[in-house]
């Protein structure tokens, strides 16, 4: 994988406020470092704070940045995948401080052939972890063929 890591918002599909990380630090063919510090007024802020629950979706966007990457290894644009489902989705804190960097990080467990994948993901601050899930994921080749066919 090339040393040059390219901003989050040309590795995953999300835009706007939907887009949670603030930028990737470290990847490799097998797992990915990257960072968001939480603040006041974004979204998913409820009552003064960021639920530690929010924490699977900063997890989900790694992988999606992860993917991302190795698409763009191949020379391929990043594809939308979808999050299948969490086991073990343990939260040592009940919200992320706000202006403290949080450390997402994701690594593979298994990846699929057909797209589906399975990542041990971790968040941490100043050392301490903070929050740890394993999530399964699913890209499929053809995301609008494969949304049509799942409404029928």
């Amino acid at each position: 994988m090339s040393d040059a890591i390219p901003a989050i918002e040309h590795l995953v599909p999300h835009s706007g406020d939907m887009s949670l990380l603030d930028r990737v630090l470290f990847a490799d063919d097998s797992s990915l470092v990257a960072e968001v510090t939480p603040k006041p007024g974004q979204l998913f802020c409820r009552d003064g704070e960021i639920g530690s629950w929010v924490g699977i979706e900063y997890m989900a966007q790694a992988i999606a940045a992860w993917a991302g990457l190795q698409a763009r290894a191949r020379g391929e644009a990043p594809k939308v995948g979808f999050l299948l489902g969490c086991r073990r989705y343990q939260a040592l804190v009940p919200a992320f401080a706000f202006d403290a960097p949080l450390r997402v990080r994701i690594e593979l467990q298994f990846l699929a052939d057909n797209g589906l994948g399975q990542f041990e993901c971790g968040i941490d601050s100043a050392g301490q972890r903070l929050a740890t899930a394993q999530l399964k994921v699913f890209e499929p080749s053809d995301t609008e063929q494969f949304i049509k066919e799942s409404m029928q």
